[in-house]
């Protein structure tokens, strides 16, 4: 079954499109987004095959960038068994040997909000989810859906980041993770380390690819996504190799 075109068709699916607004990557530019019917629920089978067209998920509502004269933002994935850790990445993951790694249900948590909060206020105080508060978070990462999941690491049973993934037919899907911003942590580079980890439990469960949503060229805070190689891209409804800059 070819992972390229999506195995089953979005039916009489309505979409709608934002009104033009700040983008949040490009100084300067508009931006309009393409959802989902907020009535249509995000199920599995539609989910599915929205994802193999570039869609995201944030909360229950299906998404993808639709902007007239732009085209910055790319999906990506990582084809599983095609990567193979960097010698930097391979230093990284035994750096973390000694977390322990909890799989949770996509509920609100009060011990991940307070983490999530304190990321937020310190890495993003400059971005367009500053303040954090419980309804944002809970409408972004919180989904009672079998396929939405958390993961957890804890250093000695301190929480110390959480990454929000989706199970898809053809891959995981990296929706965000967070971290304890705390400077005796950053060696760890926990970002990183959530997405390799990821990669790995897709390669555990036999599922082809992990997506790590957008990657715009101009964009310094995506330039990480090029370290995970070799990467996919879409291009139109065909998911071709990415060339690395």
């Amino acid at each position: 079954m070819s992972s390229n075109t999506p195995q089953q068709p979005t039916r009489d699916l309505r979409f709608f499109l934002t009104v033009p607004h700040a983008c949040s990557y490009l100084e300067g530019r508009e931006a309009t987004t393409l959802f989902l019917d907020p009535q249509e629920s995000p199920g599995q089978g539609v989910y599915d095959a929205l994802a193999l067209l570039g869609f995201r998920r944030s909360g229950r509502h299906l998404y993808r960038p639709h902007c007239e004269g732009c085209s910055a933002c790319i999906s990506v994935r990582i084809p599983v068994e095609e990567f193979s850790p960097n010698r930097t990445q391979r230093r990284l993951m035994r750096r973390n040997d000694d977390l322990s790694l909890h799989l949770r249900p996509a509920i609100y948590d009060p011990e991940h909000y307070a983490l999530y909060a304190d990321y937020i206020r310190t890495r993003h105080a400059d971005g367009d989810m500053f303040p954090p508060s419980h309804e944002q978070y809970r409408t972004f990462l919180t989904l009672d859906q079998p396929y939405a999941r958390l993961l957890e690491f804890r250093l000695a049973g301190r929480l110390i980041a959480v990454a929000a993934f989706d199970q898809l037919e053809h891959g995981l899907s990296a929706i965000y993770t967070f971290f304890d911003p705390a400077p005796d942590l950053e060696r760890r580079s926990l970002g990183t380390y959530a997405v390799l980890c990821l990669v790995e439990l897709s390669r555990r469960r036999e599922l082809p690819h992990l997506y790590l949503g957008y990657w715009i060229r101009e964009c310094r805070k995506m330039a990480y996504k090029q370290a995970f190689q070799p990467l996919e891209r879409l291009e139109g409804r065909r998911w071709q190799r990415l060339i690395p800059s």
